[in-house]
Formats: C-alpha cells, structure tokens, sequence
C-alpha cells in the first residue's frame, strides 16, 4: 500500500514537475512527432512510382473532393474540377498556338488572380518551370528577370501590357513569344490568351508531356534581392516543391479550413505556403489581389477564414487601423508567416482574440528553417536536438565591420555563443541541398561558405544574423550584406545605387536601410555625392527614382556628402551611416526627403522628422 501511495503521488506531480523543470516538453514532443510523421509521408512519397509530385497531390484532392471550392475571389467560387477544367483550358491552347515543350520555362508576369493559379497548373501539367516575375520590376529588371532563367514565352496581366511594350524590342530579337491575359490584343509582337483558352477544350493533359522529370527538375523561379544589382532567381526543384507542401499541415491546417491569401503569389510566402499547401490540405482559398487593412477582417468574416498569412508589416497594418467593437468578431485562429515585431505581436492578440500565432523563419532558396511552435512572443523558432541532427546548422561569430565570418588562427569559423549574435549558416547535404540561383554562378558560389568547422565542409550562407537565448528559443536580429527589407520586399542597394548614379547631378552612390520608430524592416536611405560643379536637383533625382524603381524601393533620405568614406578594402562604410539615420540634429551634412505629392525632394526639417516619429506622415 505505501510503495502504491508513492506512485500515485509520483503520477500526481509529474506534471507540476515538467511544467517546473521541463515547461515546453510536452510542446517538444509533439514537434519531435510531427517532424517524424513529415518526414514518413515525404519518404513514402518519394518512393512511389511514377513519380510523385506536387501535381500529382492535386489531382488526388481534385478527384476525392471534386466540388469543394478550391478559390474564391471576388465573390467567385471555383471548385477544385473548376480549377483543374480551366488549366486544362489554358494548357491545351498553348499547345495549339506556341511549340512549348516539356522542360521549357515560362515567365508569369501576373499579380493575384485565379488566372495565375489557372495558368501556373496547365505550365506544370506540361511539364514546365515557371518564373514568377515580381509586377513591380520593369524597365532593365524585367529584361533580366526574364532572361536570366532562360525562359522562351511570357505570359503577362492585361494591365502589364504597357510595361511588357517597353522591353518588347528584345524580347523579340530573342524571338520570345508574349502572351497577354486578355480576350483581345492589338499590339504587334503580342497574342491574347483568354479567347484561345475559351475555344480550346478541356480535356486532360497527358502525363506523357512531363514523362521526363526529376525531383531535380526545376518547378519554380522565385525572385530574390542580391548584391549584383539585380533580383536573383532562386530555383525550387520538384523535390524542393514536394516538401514545401507540409509547410501548412505541419501547423495544422486542415481540409476544413478557410486560409486567405493576399501575399504576392510571386513571392514564397504566397505561393508556397499559401497556395501549395493549400494542394497539400485540400483546404480552401480566399485570394485577395492585394492587402487592403480597412477590408482584412471584412473579408475574414465573409468568407469565415480561419487561417491567415502575414509578414511583419501585415499585423502592424491591422494593429493602427481604428479600433472597432467588432475586431473579436471572426473566425480566424491560426496566423502563420514571418518578420512580425514583439509589441506588435502583443498588440494583435490583445485585440483581436486568442489567435495562435506561428511564426517562422526561412528563405526561399536556402536549405534550413524554424517554427515558433510554443508560441513564445518574438522567437523565430526553438533549437530541438532532433532538428539540428537532420538539419545541421550554427550561428557563427560575424565581423558586421569587415562583413565578413570570424576565423581562429586555423582559418576555421568560431560558433557563437548562447546570448550572442551570430550569421546562420547550415550545412549542405542531400536531405539539406542548395541548389543555387539560375544562370548566376557568381552569386551562387557567394552564399556558399566553405571550411567553417573543419577544412573542406561547406555550409549555406544564410546572411542573416540571429541569437539563442539560454531557454533555446531563436530570435531573428538582422540582415547582412547588400540588401535590406522594406514593406515585405527585399531591396538589392547595388540596384538602387546604379539607378541614383544615373541622374545627371550625382557622382557616387552608397545606399543602405535606416531603421523608422514604429515601422518593420528599414526603408530606403543614401548618402551621395555630387558631380564637380553641379548642384543637387530635386526634381530631377525624384524623377530618376520614380522612373526607375518600384516604390518599396525608392530612397526616401539622401544625404549629400563630400565623399564617400571606404573600408581598407574599398567597400563603402555602411554601420556608421546607419547608425546615424536620418535625423537632422544628428547629421551635419545636408538631408532631404523624398515628398511623394511634391514630386521632388524637399529639405529634411526636425518638423518633418517628427512627423513621421509621430506617425502624422506616414511612410
């Protein structure tokens, strides 16, 4: 009786126990389980014959569940045999009227609608990488963007034709086929889309037109900032693709949910999480084409959602609209995505309701990532033994002068320690690849980093900084290098740079992102010189900007400079600038301000600092 009392009193405070000593076992565990279970199915999948793809997940949901809706958009309902009846459509029309082959790649030049889901499926049903292009490049990107992949057809929304005319000339000389989304098109050099694919029947695709693919095939192009300049096409392959598809289960979304959707579909987040993990869980789309915070949780109570998207500046958008009596009124219980700030997270919950918030962080071409699945505010993740065994990864001490890793005196990295930042880098393997950007050996071979721990190892070279605390929690810090991140978009400064050069009175440019009281990521800032003998032109450097770039991009404070201060290895100094920022009483030199309705820059005054402190302009 006393050896029975003793484990039933063992039993009974078991649990008290692990709360003290172990609080996030039990969440550990599941984790532990849930990793397992993905890495069975993956398996499973990848051993089936023929090949199993993410295609080949959606006809298995198009063909248990034929009438579920798959996308709703703009009071539109289409079912997963909708769906699969217009990309048979669309499919077989570019069989009639293009030679498009099996392995060629098409640019899908297209903001959100169920045309690009719709196409996106009839490219892969004929066995084609498709490369998403960003709507907002135009001009020399969208040449190179176009290019660099290889691609020999576009495919353009109605409302690019205008962009899609300005590079037509060298599209031509390429002997590009353009398509425009559209019933008819009277531009030379360019074919309607939407009147053929209406005519054309929809009947299935045979599988005999991708009988030719690999996992190492190439599905996917997504654009990412680099240092050359000029977006970087990172390449998913099929195999890459296939393991993206339990992004969302893993978190678990299920069939019966309702996940919104207004993220680019030509960025990862919107694509691949959103809409291929959609594939995987057969749950249904609500597709907005942009995010709009007056009509976010309008649109969430129509349609019930129950799973939302974000990135950080989401959740700040919705936190500063006014408050309402209603904001608790929804249905919404999982918000997955990245970037989103500590108070801001304290914010949303507190005002919208008991929402449970995963947020994660990875890149879409690298080969390693993590998820807050303890729902500890602020954390990226949480460093699970399991994990690192089948994903190897560090952080590294990071010299943020030099921009460059810490070396001991063998030439080999030193591992960060608990508390302190250090540059995230993960080894490549099989299970881990890295497969590199397209036709951009350069940049590919930059984010590879060699004899880290012994001589001869290679690891990916993520270029963002991190920290473990001694809880093991993982907490994003910042971004190395030549880019920066501003409303959700990556900004290459090399890019921005070039464009500022161009205009008539600057001589050199050093761009970098500047941190804003109240806002996520850094906005654009540069410090330039002038040519000998010129003046600055207000006028004519906006037009420059405007002309040139995406707006996300724009630098909204120059700095005018003598000259430009250089690291001992001719690298523009960067920390200094800023850490100094944008504010008048702390930069002598002068400062001006990128004023949208004036349409020029205008003298940057304390008033107009702090005014956008106060949040009165808003950025």
């Amino acid at each position: 009786m006393y050896i029975l009392s003793i484990v039933l009193a063992s039993v009974a405070i078991f649990p008290l126990v692990l709360k003290i000593f172990c609080p996030y076992f039990w969440d550990d565990l599941f984790y532990l389980m849930n990793l397992v279970r993905i890495l069975v199915t993956f398996g499973k999948r990848r051993r089936r014959k023929p090949l199993f793809l993410v295609l080949d997940r959606y006809f298995e949901q198009t063909s248990n569940h034929p009438d579920r809706a798959f996308i709703v958009f703009e009071d539109k309902s289409y079912s997963y045999r909708d769906v699969d009846k217009k990309s048979n459509k669309i499919a077989n029309a570019l069989l009639k009227y293009t030679e498009l082959k099996e392995g060629d790649t098409v640019a899908l030049y297209m903001g959100n609608e169920p045309t690009f889901i719709f196409t996106w499926l009839a490219l892969a049903k004929l066995g084609c990488p498709v490369a998403l292009l960003n709507t907002n490049i135009k001009s020399k990107s969208l040449l190179h963007c176009f290019s660099c992949c290889g691609a020999k057809l576009l495919i353009a929304a109605a409302e690019l034709q205008g962009a899609v005319a300005d590079v037509l000339p060298s599209l031509r000389e390429q002997g590009v086929v353009v398509f425009i989304v559209s019933r008819e098109c009277s531009s030379n050099g360019m074919e309607s889309l939407l009147d053929k694919a209406e005519e054309a029947e929809d009947s299935p695709i045979s599988p005999s037109r991708r009988e030719h693919l690999t996992f190492k095939s190439p599905a996917v192009y997504i654009y990412t900032s680099g240092t050359t300049g000029l977006p970087k096409a990172a390449l998913i392959n099929q195999d890459r693709l296939l393991v993206a598809m339990a992004v969302l289960t893993s978190n678990g979304v299920t069939p019966g949910d309702i996940i919104y959707i207004n993220l680019p579909l030509y960025h990862a987040a919107g694509l691949i999480i959103g809409f291929i993990g959609s594939i995987e869980t057969g749950s249904t789309i609500v597709l907005r084409r942009k995010f709009s915070a007056s009509q976010f949780w309008e649109d969430c109570r129509k349609h019930q959602v129950t799973v939302i998207q974000y990135i950080g500046e989401v959740l700040r958008y919705l936190c500063n609209t006014p408050k309402r009596d209603n904001d608790r009124d929804h249905k919404v219980r999982l918000a997955i995505g990245n970037g989103v700030r500590t108070d801001v997270w304290r914010e949303f919950l507190n005002r919208f309701g008991n929402i449970e918030v995963r947020e994660f962080y990875a890149a879409t071409e690298g080969n390693v990532g993590f998820v807050n699945y303890t729902g500890k505010i602020g954390a990226v993740g949480r460093v699970n033994y399991f994990h690192r065994k089948i994903f190897p990864y560090t952080l590294i001490k990071y010299d943020a002068e030099r921009e460059e890793p810490v070396r001991d005196h063998r030439g080999l990295c030193i591992e960060a320690a608990k508390g302190e930042i250090g540059l995230l880098v993960s080894r490549i393997t099989k299970i881990a690849p890295f497969v590199g950007y397209a036709g951009n050996d350069q940049q590919t071979e930059k984010k590879r980093l060699r004899d880290v721990f012994q001589k001869g190892d290679l690891y990916f070279n993520s270029g963002d900084l991190l920290r473990i605390d001694h809880q093991n929690f993982i907490y994003f810090q910042d971004r190395v290098g030549d880019t920066f991140r501003w409303k959700g978009e990556n900004v290459a400064t090399t890019e921005v740079s070039d464009v500022l050069a161009m205009a008539d009175c600057i001589q050199e440019a050093n761009v970098y992102g500047v941190k804003v009281p109240g806002h996520e990521g850094r906005i654009g800032m540069a410090a330039v010189t002038l040519k000998a003998g010129a003046e600055f032109d207000p006028i004519g450097v906006f037009s420059q900007v405007s002309g040139y770039l995406p707006a996300y991009a724009w630098p909204r404070f120059l700095r005018i400079q003598g000259f430009l201060e250089m690291t001992g290895t001719f690298k523009q100094m960067k920390v200094k600038l800023v850490e100094e920022g944008f504010c008048p009483a702390a930069v002598s030199d002068p400062l001006y301000f990128l004023d949208e309705k004036e349409k020029r820059y205008v003298p940057m005054t304390q008033q107009i600092y702090n005014s956008i402190e106060s949040k009165v302009i808003k950025l």
